[in-house]
């Protein structure tokens, strides 16, 4: 792979034309999810959650502190699997994601990644300088294999009668988005190192945005040969970007990893790929280009908008859209809850019914779940879902 080459001027490439067998989910019991990633009719609105496997869950808390740690748990295949499982045991989620974090990528690159108790990840050894740059490589995935043995482990586990019981997502983080852990060395607050370097030296910022774009295309392929049967691009931090650097630093190298990816998965269906940038609101146009089927949206989108700017039309192109209920809303009382979903499902309008493609919808929040939601509160959220979008078809 050539890491010092850009190449940031192929945003535009169109989907293909998938032949009728690929894009027939029948290896699953409810393949809504990926048919609303296509978009082609359902009788619902699927939805799955960001962090769906979480520490909201009490579940989940026993089992990390089986594991001691979070690493523990991540790395532990029987571990990633249960967790994996876990929500949809309690909820009739439409999907499964794989239990991982977005770090694991430049942890594989020699970054020393780790959770302390209470605190978000944090790297050993931070990109400082120049020779830090010069030094990245795409890592030997083979340092991966822990992500790959759980995403095969996790379809194994899904399986019932021959049929899995919902598709699983596979996922990454964003070029971006790994360069601002990497330059930052932890969370960020101002994204002042690593906006220092992108401004100072754009040159040592685009190397390192070239060397994680194919990092991260490896790294999803390789979840695709092993069982994933829809991938994820999150570019968590790709809002804090100024309108012109965005396009440049964060859109032209997520468009790099989705040209690389593998279009069909181990059993010869599409594998759909999804970019969900935060803050990302204001560049849906430029986002349109992107080579990917779903785009995930914030709570600050209005989706009627979002549908008629990028959501296309009836046997046209088109994006599928997901999203966008605040995460905040699980906080409230359930009939408030169920207000606010309708609220979503009616702004998205009425989905496609028809028998080719047209504008789909999947649910979820406009982010991460909070650890403190009320786990009762996501049964009220998940029933009002189905229920209320089953109503905007009839």
């Amino acid at each position: 792979m050539n890491c010092d080459n850009p190449d940031m001027t192929d945003t535009t490439a169109p989907s293909p034309a998938f032949p009728a067998q690929a894009t027939t989910f029948d290896g699953l019991h409810n393949p809504t999810f990926l048919q609303a990633c296509m978009r082609q009719a359902t009788a619902h609105t699927p939805l799955w959650l960001m962090r769906q496997a979480g520490r909201y869950l009490p579940e989940y808390v026993a089992t990390r502190a089986k594991a001691g740690s979070f690493m523990g748990l991540a790395t532990n295949t029987e571990y990633a699997t249960e967790v994996t499982l876990q929500p949809l045991e309690r909820y009739p989620l439409d999907a499964a994601i794989l239990f991982s974090d977005i770090l694991t990528v430049p942890d594989a690159m020699g970054l020393g990644l780790s959770f302390a108790q209470g605190e978000g990840p944090r790297f050993a050894s931070p990109i400082k300088t120049e020779a830090d740059v010069a030094k990245l490589e795409v890592p030997d995935m083979a340092k991966l294999q822990y992500v790959f043995d759980a995403v095969s482990s996790i379809r194994k586990a899904l399986t019932v009668d021959g049929k899995g019981r919902v598709p699983l997502i596979g996922f990454s983080g964003s070029p971006w988005t790994l360069a601002c852990y990497m330059v930052e060395g932890k969370g960020s607050d101002d994204y002042r190192l690593v906006k220092t370097m992108l401004y100072s030296r754009p040159d040592l910022m685009h190397r390192m945005l070239a060397v994680n774009a194919d990092s991260v295309a490896a790294y999803l392929n390789a979840q695709i040969d092993a069982g994933a049967q829809a991938v994820m691009v999150f570019d968590s931090w790709g809002g804090v970007l100024a309108d012109g650097a965005f396009q440049e630093f964060s859109l032209a190298y997520t468009a790099r990893v989705l040209k690389q990816l593998k279009r069909f998965g181990t059993d010869g269906k599409v594998v759909p790929r999804i970019v969900f940038t935060k803050g990302g609101g204001l560049w849906l146009q430029d986002m349109q280009s992107l080579d990917c089927e779903v785009l995930g949206l914030d709570w600050t989108v209005n989706l009627a908008k979002a549908r008629a700017l990028v959501g296309g039309t009836e046997n046209g192109p088109g994006k599928a859209l997901q999203g966008n209920i605040d995460p905040n809303v699980l906080f409230a009382p359930p009939a408030a809850i169920e207000t606010e979903v309708a609220k979503v499902l009616d702004s998205f309008g009425k989905p496609f019914q028809g028998s080719g493609t047209g504008p789909t919808h999947i649910f979820n929040l406009g982010h991460g779940i909070s650890q403190y939601t009320p786990p009762d509160h996501v049964a009220a959220l998940v029933a009002a879902v189905h229920s209320h979008s089953k109503k905007l078809r009839a």
